[in-house]
């Protein structure tokens, strides 16, 4: 028996697990299909206000997560509103406190460098507590290690780790992991991925449909 497709409970009795596109509502951030994220810490509906932090509208940056992405307690998504500028002689946010130094309202996001969009592509595994800094692309296929720091974009198919996080290794050779990429599993219709469960999980690349 298949979930209803706006359950935001895909597991019975557990309330700790979600479909994440279910609970999100502000529009600058897009979640693809059966994204999951788990917190045993707090609700898990909340991810928008405890996860995605320092993201203003005045930056129009946006939050993308692909199809079947796994992301575990505490992972946070850091957008441009927590850096401070470097273009500065002084990294203090002037800017932000308009009123007391009687500069432009209109000026506030010179506090800080925009750094841009968080794009993490489709069956990405964001570990715990790990932190996804603004600007960055996560291919699909990535695995974010616990508690890494994300400053750079990662490659498909690629574990990374560490504070800032580096390459530990990719998953799969380079002709397997074109051959994911071109296959793009998580786009087919549901009977298709239901088909090919067994072949996915037993890492069986030639005996997919």
């Amino acid at each position: 028996m298949s979930i209803p497709e706006n359950a935001i409970y895909p597991r019975t009795g557990d309330k700790q697990t979600i479909y994440l596109k279910n609970v999100v509502t502000d529009p600058s951030i897009e979640v693809g299909d059966y994204t999951m994220y788990n917190d045993f810490v707090a609700d898990p509906c909340d991810f928008q206000k405890n996860n995605v932090l320092y993201h203003y509208p005045i930056n129009h940056d946006r939050l993308m997560i692909g199809k079947f992405c796994s992301i575990a307690c505490g992972a946070k998504f850091l957008f441009t509103s927590a850096n401070h500028t470097m273009q500065s002689l002084s990294t203090y946010p002037f800017p932000l406190f308009f009123e007391e130094w009687g500069l432009d309202r209109a000026d506030v996001a010179r506090s800080w460098d925009n750094k841009g969009d968080i794009v993490v592509g489709s069956d990405v595994w964001i570990g715990f507590e790990a932190v996804i800094l603004s600007g960055v692309t996560i291919g699909d296929g990535a695995v974010i290690g616990a508690r890494a720091v994300v400053t750079k974009d990662v490659p498909p198919y690629t574990i990374v780790g560490g504070i800032p996080a580096k390459s530990i290794r990719k998953r799969f050779s380079d002709e397997t992991i074109e051959r994911l990429e071109a296959l793009r599993w998580w786009d087919w219709p549901r009977e298709r991925i239901a088909r090919n469960i067994p072949f996915i999980q037993a890492g069986q690349l030639d005996q997919i449909e």
